[in-house]
C-alpha cells in the first residue's frame, strides 16, 4: 500500500478504522491476529557455537596437527606455543563475532515503550508493542513513533529522521495526500515512521504498519539476511594453508623416501621429516597477524578511528572505493552563509576556521550604527544583518551552547561576526509579535518595537519594523520593491530570479529576507495582512561546506587508486555542488544518479554503470546495500560509511563498514567495522594507509618465514643427492624454527610504512598473496640459503673440520637474521631507512644471535643441542657465509630500484 498517495478517507476505509481510533474490541482482536508490535529476531547461535566455530578455519586445523606431532616428538615447548596462539586466535574470534550479535539488540532499543492511541475515543497510555494496524496514535515533541503511520493532524510538526534518512534537519510534516508513487522515504511528509524522534509540535496519526513490516522492521529483516564478506587476508590465509599443507606433506614424504634409499636410519628419517613438517608450518603467523593487527587498532585510536573488527584493519589496504555520506563526514555538518545578494553587489563572507566549524566576516566589514534618531532604513546591508540576527529563533543553552534550526544558527554566526550581536539587539529592539513558518506559506515573519528612521533623509519616523524570510520565489509575488542604497526602487523579479537561479546552481539553500515598517502594530495579525506589500533587501546562500581535510583526503585517494563516492539524500545539484569541490567529479553528469533514476535500474544495468557514477542523490536505505552488491559483484572491495540505521545492513555487507561515532546510531555501531570518532572522512584514508602498512609488513613475515622454511628444506632435501650425510638433526630444525621465527617476525609488525605507500594502486582483491615477485623470491633465495648451508657442510668436512654440524646449524640460523634484515622494504635499502628504524626488530636480532651463540659456547647446552664448540676462525667463517643471503637481497633490491628509475626516464 502506498499510504502516501491516499487521502485520509481512503486510509480510513482501507484500514477499517475510524479518526476516533478502534474500539477496545477490534484492537484485542487484531492484536491476537497479528501479534505484537515488535521486531522478531531469527534464532541466535549459542557462545559455546560460536567459539567452537573458531577452529573451523583450515590454518587453525593444520596447527593443531602440528601442535600434536610436536608432542608426538617430545618437543613440549612447541606444543604449548601452538596451542595458546590458536586459543588466542578463537577467543578473538568469538569475541567479534559476539559483538555482531548486538546490533539487533540496539535496534530494539530505538522502539518506543509506550504510546498516546486513541480507543474507544478515549486517549489511552499503552505499551507500544500492543499497537496495531488502525490504531490512531498521538504524536508530542519528545516522544518518539511508536508504529509507522500516515497523519491525518499536524500542528507545526517536526520530526527527526535522520536514523532512517541519513539528513539531520528534522522534517517538517503535513497531511495532504501526495500524487508521486516513488518518493523517497524522506520525501513522504505525510508519513510518520516507528523509531523516529518528535523533535517540535504536535500532529495524531492512523498506524499503517506495526513490528516487522514497518520500514525499520524491513531494516531489521535485511540485518539478519545479510552476512558479513570474509576479509581478503582471511581468504589468502585460508587458500595459503591448504597450499602449503599439500606442499609440506609431499616434500617431507619425498625427504623421508629418499632417507630410507640411502640406507639411513628409519627412526632418524621419520622424526627428520617430521620435524621437517613442523618446522615448515609458520605457527607464528597467526600471532603475527592478530598481533600486528591489535598494534595497529591501538594506533589507530590516537588517529580517531576506533577499530571493532580486527581484520578490519588489513582489509583498509585493500579497499578500491571509499563510499561516503555527505553530511557530517565530507562536510562540516554545519550550515554556514556562502554568498549574500544585496544592494545589487554579491558578497562573500571571507571564512576562518573557529574550532570544528567555519564563521566568515563579509569582505567589506558592516558595523552597527545606533544614532540617536533611530536605526537608518535606507542600509540594505546593515538591515539584512538585522534582520539575521532578529528575525531569528536560534538561542544559547545553560551550557553557553548555541541551539536552534541549522539555517538559523547559520544566520546568527553570520550577523554576529559582522557586529549584529542578537542578545545586545534584542534590548533595542524586542520582537513584539510573530507569526511562525508553515510548509504551505514557505516563510516567517517577525515584528520588532524600535525606531527606525525612512530612508533618504525623510524624516519620517516608524515605531515597528517587520522581517519576513522565507522563499525568495513567495517573497517576489509579496513584494513589489526592493532596497538599495539609492533608496527603495521598483523589483526587477526576472534579475532575482536569475540571480537565485545562479547561486542554486552553485549548490546553495536560497533565503530570501524582506521588510515592512509600521506605525504601530497592525490589529489583524494574519499572514495575509502581515505580509504584504514587502520590501525586499536580499539573499543569503547557504551551504554546509566540505571539509577542508575531506578535500585533501579525496585527492591522497586518488593518488593511491581508490575511488571516492558521495552518497546523500540530498538534491543533486547540491550533492554536485559539494562533489565539485572536493574533486570527486568534474563536469560529467554521468558521473551522477537519483535514487529514482537508480531504481528503475535492474541490477544487471546498474552493474554496467556502477563503476563510472561517484554520486548518488536522493538514495533510499535498501539502495546503499544495492551499491555495494554491485561493486562487490564487480570485484570491487567497498568501505561504505553510514550513521543511521538505514545504513546497518549495507555496514554489514560492505568489506569494510563505518560509522560515525558522533552521529552515529547503536544500530550502526555494532555493524560497523570500525568507527569515526572525529566522523571524518580524511580519517578513513588515514585508516586507509595503515591497512596497507600492516599488509605490507604481514607480506614480509610470510616472506621471511617461509624463505627461511625454504632454506631448510632444500638444505635437508639436495644434501643426500650430493652424497652427503643428513645435515641436520631434528633439535637443531625445531630450534631454529623457534628463534628465528618467534621474536624476529613478530618484529616486523612494528615496521614503518614504506615512503610510496599511498601512490600506488591497491591489491586487487583476487591478487594471491605470493603475487609481485614473492613466491621467486622466497624458492631463489631458499634455495641460496640451502646452497650457503650445503657449501659450509661440504668445505667443513672437505678441509677436516670435525664441527661441520654446528658449522651447518649456525650458518643456517643467521642466515635467516640477516634475510630479516635485508626484506624490511621491498625496494629501498636498509642503509638508507636505517638500522634504527625498527628498533624491536633490532632487539630480536641480537638476542637471536645471542640465544644461538648461547647453544655452542655454554657447556651445559652442548649435549642438548648435540653442538660443539668452533675456533675463533671457523666462527668468522660461519659469519661471512652467513651474510651471503644478505648481500644477495640488497643486490636483488638496487635492480629493482634501477629497474624503476629506468621506466620512470622513459617516460
Amino acid at each position: 500500500m502506498h499510504w502516501h498517495q491516499k487521502n485520509i478517507d481512503e486510509v480510513v476505509e482501507n484500514l477499517g478504522s475510524s479518526l476516533e481510533g478502534l474500539s477496545l474490541s477490534e484492537a484485542q482482536k487484531r492484536f491476537a491476529e497479528y501479534g505484537p508490535n515488535e521486531l522478531i529476531e531469527k534464532k541466535k547461535k549459542t557462545p559455546l557455537a560460536m567459539f567452537l566455530e573458531q577452529f573451523k578455519d583450515f590454518m587453525i586445523i593444520v596447527l593443531i596437527a602440528a601442535a600434536i606431532i610436536s608432542g608426538f616428538i617430545s618437543d613440549v615447548i612447541d606444543t604449548i606455543a601452538i596451542m595458546v596462539i590458536v586459543v588466542l586466535n578463537a577467543v578473538i574470534g568469538f569475541i567479534q563475532e559476539y559483538r555482531a550479535e548486538k546490533a539487533m539488540a540496539a535496534l530494539k532499543k530505538m522502539a518506543a515503550q509506550f504510546a498516546t492511541v486513541i480507543r474507544g475515543g478515549k486517549p489511552a497510555n499503552i505499551p507500544a508493542s500492543e499497537i496495531v494496524q488502525g490504531d490512531v496514535v498521538v504524536l508530542e515533541a519528545g516522544k518518539i513513533v511508536p508504529a509507522d503511520m500516515r497523519l491525518f493532524e499536524a500542528v507545526q510538526l517536526k520530526i527527526e529522521e535522520a536514523a532512517l534518512t541519513g539528513e539531520s534537519v528534522p522534517v517538517e510534516k503535513s497531511i495532504h495526500a501526495l500524487h508521486n508513487r516513488d518518493l523517497p522515504l524522506g520525501d513522504k511528509k505525510n508519513m510518520a515512521y516507528k523509531g523516529t524522534v518528535v523533535r517540535y509540535g504536535r500532529g495524531k496519526g492512523i498506524v499503517s504498519a506495526t513490528g516487522m513490516e514497518t520500514e525499520i522492521g524491513r531494516i531489521a529483516a535485511m540485518l539478519q539476511e545479510e552476512e558479513e564478506v570474509k576479509t581478503p587476508l582471511q581468504k589468502r590465509l585460508a587458500s595459503f594453508g591448504k597450499r602449503l599443507a599439500s606442499a609440506v606433506l609431499s616434500i617431507c614424504a619425498v625427504v623421508f623416501g629418499i632417507g630410507i634409499m640411502r640406507g639411513e636410519q628409519p627412526l632418524l628419517m621419520l622424526l627428520t621429516a617430521i620435524s621437517l613438517a613442523v618446522a615448515a608450518i609458520p605457527e607464528a603467523l597467526p600471532a603475527v597477524v592478530t598481533i600486528s593487527l591489535a598494534i595497529s587498532a591501538k594506533k589507530m585510536i590516537k588517529q580517531n578511528a576506533l577499530i571493532r573488527k580486527l581484520p578490519a584493519v588489513e582489509t583498509l589496504g585493500s579497499v578500491t572505493y571509499i563510499c561516503s555520506d555527505k553530511t557530517g563526514t565530507l562536510t562540516l555538518n554545519k550550515m554556514t552563509v556562502e554568498e549574500i545578494y544585496v544592494d545589487g553587489r554579491m558578497l562573500k563572507p571571507e571564512t576562518e576556521k573557529r574550532g570544528a566549524g567555519e564563521t566568515g566576516k563579509l569582505q567589506s566589514p558592516i558595523l552597527p550604527t545606533h544614532p540617536s534618531d533611530g536605526f537608518p532604513a535606507d542600509s540594505p546591508i546593515q538591515l539584512l544583518m538585522l534582520a539575521m540576527a532578529l528575525s531569528n529563533d536560534a538561542q544559547t543553552d545553560a551550557e553557553d551552547k548555541l541551539i536552534g534550526d541549522p539555517t538559523e544558527l547559520a544566520l546568527y554566526n553570520i550577523a554576529k561576526d559582522n557586529g549584529f550581536d542578537k542578545e545586545n539587539l534584542e534590548r533595542e529592539f524586542p520582537r513584539a509579535a510573530e507569526i511562525p513558518f508553515d510548509s504551505d506559506r514557505k516563510c516567517m515573519t517577525t515584528i520588532h518595537k524600535g525606531s527606525v528612521v525612512g530612508g533618504h533623509g525623510s524624516g519620517e519616523k516608524f515605531e515597528y519594523i517587520s522581517f519576513t524570510k522565507g522563499a525568495i520565489e513567495v517573497l517576489i509575488e509579496k513584494s513589489s520593491n526592493i532596497l538599495t542604497s539609492n533608496g527603495i526602487e521598483t523589483i526587477d523579479a526576472e534579475e532575482i530570479n536569475r540571480i537565485s537561479e545562479k547561486m542554486s546552481a552553485d549548490g546553495l539553500r536560497i533565503l530570501g529576507i524582506a521588510i515592512r515598517r509600521w506605525e504601530r502594530l497592525p490589529d489583524d495579525m494574519s499572514p495575509e495582512n502581515v505580509e504584504r506589500d514587502l520590501i525586499i533587501v536580499g539573499l543569503v546562500g547557504m551551504m554546509d561546506p566540505p571539509r577542508e581535510e575531506a578535500k585533501e583526503a579525496v585527492a591522497l585517494c586518488k593518488a593511491a587508486g581508490i575511488k571516492p563516492v558521495m552518497i546523500t539524500g540530498d538534491h543533486p545539484i547540491t550533492a554536485r555542488a559539494i562533489a565539485k569541490r572536493l574533486g570527486i567529479v568534474e563536469d560529467d553528469l554521468k558521473t551522477i544518479i537519483t535514487g529514482r533514476e537508480l531504481e528503475r535500474l535492474s541490477l544487471e544495468e546498474f552493474e554496467e554503470r556502477v563503476e563510472h557514477i561517484r554520486v548518488y542523490a536522493r538514495v533510499a536505505p535498501e539502495q546503499k546495500l544495492k551499491i555495494v552488491k554491485a561493486l562487490q559483484d564487480k570485484g570491487e572491495f567497498v568501505a561504505m560509511t553510514g550513521d543511521g540505521v538505514n545504513d546497518a545492513p549495507a555496514l554489514k555487507r560492505a568489506d569494510i563498514g563505518v560509522t560515525m561515532g558522533i552521529t552515529g546510531t547503536d544500530v550502526s555501531k555494532e555493524s560497523a567495522h570500525m568507527i569515526l570518532i572525529d566522523d571524518n572522512f580524511a580519517t578513513i584514508v588515514k585508516a586507509v594507509k595503515e591497512g596497507r602498512r600492516i599488509f605490507d609488513n604481514i607480506r614480509k613475515f610470510i616472506k621471511y618465514t617461509m624463505t627461511s622454511n625454504s632454506g631448510e628444506i632444500w638444505t635437508i632435501f639436495l644434501a643426500p643427492f650430493l652424497g652427503l650425510p643428513i645435515p641436520l638433526l631434528p633439535i637443531h630444525i625445531l630450534w631454529i624454527n623457534l628463534v628465528t621465527d618467534g621474536l624476529p617476525g613478530l618484529a616486523l609488525a612494528a615496521e614503518p610504512d614504506e615512503r610510496e605507500i599511498m601512490k600506488r594502486p591497491p591489491r586487487h582483491p583476487q591478487e594471491s598473496i605470493f603475487a609481485h615477485g614473492l613466491g621467486t623470491h622466497i624458492i631463489w633465495v631458499g634455495l641460496l640459503m640451502g646452497f650457503v648451508s650445503i657449501f659450509t657442510q661440504a668445505w667443513s668436512i672437505k678441509t677436516g673440520h670435525a664441527h661441520w654440524q654446528t658449522m651447518v646449524f649456525t650458518v643456517l640460523c643467521l642466515s635467516q637474521m640477516g634475510h630479516v634484515l635485508a626484506i624490511r622494504s621491498e625496494t629501498e635499502s636498509i642503509f638508507r631507512q636505517g638500522l634504527f628504524s625498527n628498533k624491536p626488530l633490532l632487539v630480536a636480532f641480537a638476542l637471536t644471535f645471542a640465544l644461538q651463540l648461547a647453544t655452542i659456547y655454554i657447556p651445559f647446552l652442548n649435549p642438548i643441542f648435540k653442538t660443539e664448540p668452533l675456533s675463533l676462525d671457523e666462527l668468522f667463517i660461519t659469519l661471512a657465509l652467513s651474510s651471503a643471503v644478505f648481500f644477495a637481497v640488497e643486490a636483488e633490491k638496487y635492480l629493482k630500484r634501477r629497474s624503476v628509475n629506468r621506466r620512470v626516464n622513459r617516460r
